[in-house]
């Protein structure tokens, strides 16, 4: 298989199994549990908890009106797709790490767009806490735009690395 569309098949994969585990499980909690009901799975530390986040991550501009945040979340969605998608097309065909880390950002990002578009907000429902110490609720397509986020941060941080440790040419004049 060409390794240009070997990388596509990748990317859809990769992305199509996030949304896919990401509307399952939101699904799933939306049917079977009522709004800001939680059930503790590990006391003290892990509940599920539904809820519904009309802002960003940790709930920005959750106040703000819902006609800025459909417009707002939309174009930024759409910004941020063309943007992943541009640094794919950058990415060496060989570079599988990058290749996976964009896609498990791109497929968190429909799976949160797809929400937006349905409900106007996003359905949280992993809730972790430690003692007096509570991480705002989450979802899987979140993990995949956390994960993802933290990846490539890495992997842009070895890439500028190994690339200080080579020799440089000059450029031609």
């Amino acid at each position: 298989m060409n390794p240009q569309v070997h990388r596509f098949v990748l990317l859809g994969l990769v992305a199509l199994s996030i949304v896919s585990v990401d509307q399952i499980t939101k699904a799933y909690i939306a049917n079977n549990m009522r709004l800001h009901e939680t059930i503790s799975v590990i006391p003290g530390f892990f509940h599920l908890t539904y809820i519904r986040n009309p802002g960003a991550a940790f709930g920005i501009l959750g106040t703000t009106s819902s006609g800025f945040r459909l417009i707002f979340f939309f174009l930024t969605s759409i910004f941020a797709i063309g943007l992943l998608l541009t640094i794919f097309l950058r990415l060496d065909h060989r570079d599988w790490w990058g290749q996976l880390t964009i896609a498990s950002i791109f497929g968190g990002a429909i799976g949160n767009f797809i929400d937006r578009i349905q409900y106007g907000e996003v359905i949280d429902f992993l809730d972790f806490f430690v003692k007096g110490y509570h991480w705002p609720a989450f979802n899987v397509a979140d993990m995949a735009i956390s994960v993802g986020v933290c990846s490539l941060l890495i992997l842009f941080a070895f890439d500028k690395r190994r690339s200080n440790l080579t020799p440089q040419e000059d450029p031609p004049l």
